[in-house]
């Protein structure tokens, strides 16, 4: 394999690379606060404190996001995506993946559940590498 140092380092990718991870982040993240009643829909009967369970995930969400989009303690920004991903992704995608009335709806929330699974390898990547050379090196 080839040595770190021999691979490409384009600053235009890292941008370009944190830019796309980080998209779904903010605007899921601005949403939370436009479309309350489209996250309420989406949780279980039995969990409390809804709306302030939304609110408080679209601040970690785009907190999160906006860390690792302008590199600034990217690590512990993809710590909070973590944070954010795993209840979502268990409690919200999971929950619907096997209790859903229809089997399309199912199907749908298996692909978020997985797709949260890929989100939260990405993130964790980010918590341990960062986001740039220069963060490899903390």
């Amino acid at each position: 394999m080839f040595a770190d140092y021999r691979l490409p380092h384009h600053i235009s990718i890292n941008i370009c690379a944190r830019f796309l991870f980080t998209s779904l982040f903010l605007l899921s993240g601005i949403t939370h606060f436009t479309n309350v009643p489209y996250y309420l829909s989406l949780m279980p009967e039995v969990i409390p404190y809804k709306v302030a369970l939304i609110w408080a995930s679209g601040i970690v969400e785009l907190a999160g996001a906006l860390m690792i989009l302008f590199n600034w303690k990217p690590k512990l920004g993809g710590w909070l995506l973590v944070l954010f991903l795993l209840p979502v992704t268990v409690v919200v995608h999971g929950y619907e993946m096997l209790y859903a009335e229809h089997e399309t709806i199912r199907a749908l929330q298996q692909a978020h559940f997985l797709k949260g699974f890929s989100l939260i390898g990405a993130a964790l990547l980010v918590t341990q590498v960062g986001v740039s050379q220069k963060e490899q090196n903390k």
